[in-house]
């Protein structure tokens, strides 16, 4: 991918973010667009090398419009101000979890697991990972994993790397409150994410650098899909 010209673009948007400045600039979008989702392309393909599962994912599956639904928020600007794909085997709609890929300047980041679980689904997992404490360990609690990612509670999204997007402050309703490993069970979603300088999705080895991470995470992401695929 081209990432300098995609930050650039991304960039002229926040700071014109008008139907009629877009208008005069949709040639520029539409070769912004056309290049990322070349790159998604090449994501897909590569992810598919280590997880089997997404192999039928197309670009159309994993990305999403650039224009922002304004109805129910008080920021009526009309376009998103970054660039991103999910690709997941279930699609981007479904509970089961999936890779991340966000572009937006001085925020861009690499992600994957789970996001927003129902009350029911979060009970299974917790209790999931009481009954198997140890192998959920291994998935989290490696040194490349906490290098990569970090520990529960650590980070937020705008931190360089994070590893759940929302904690509960006490112990979950119906859980232990002296259990040893308390803060995975007081986590609200089950995703990973690590920040990427600008540059890094510049020409095509940032792939490679993509493929050590996600399959970093992968582990802890299967863990989780293997509670909520019962439920899908």
């Amino acid at each position: 991918m081209q990432a300098d010209k995609i930050i650039a673009f991304l960039k002229e948007v926040a700071k014109n973010n008008n139907r009629s400045w877009f208008q005069e600039h949709k040639d520029e979008y539409l070769s912004v667009r056309a290049d990322f989702e070349e790159g998604i392309n090449m994501a897909i393909a590569r992810i598919a090398e280590f997880d089997p599962s997404i192999k039928h994912i197309t670009v159309k599956d994993a990305t999403y419009r650039f224009y922002r639904d304004t109805r129910f928020s008080t920021d009526k600007s009309p376009y998103k101000t970054h660039l991103g794909a999910y690709i997941a085997a279930h699609g981007k709609k479904a509970l089961h979890g999936g890779y991340y890929i966000h572009i937006e300047p001085d925020h861009c980041l690499l992600s994957c697991g789970n996001y927003w679980l129902p009350t029911n689904i979060l009970t299974s997992c917790r209790n999931e990972i009481m009954a198997n404490i140890d192998q959920w360990r291994q998935c989290v609690e490696n040194k490349d994993f906490i290098e990569l990612f970090g520990k529960p509670g650590e980070g937020n999204w705008d931190s360089p790397k994070g590893f759940g997007l929302e904690n509960l402050k006490t112990c979950p309703s119906g859980f232990p409150r002296d259990y040893e490993y308390l803060q995975y069970l007081r986590m609200k979603d089950y995703c990973c994410w690590t920040a990427v300088p600008n540059n890094f999705f510049n020409g095509n080895a940032w792939l490679d650098e993509m493929a050590r991470i996600f399959s970093l995470g992968k582990p802890m992401m299967d863990f989780m899909n293997s509670v909520i695929d019962d439920y899908e």
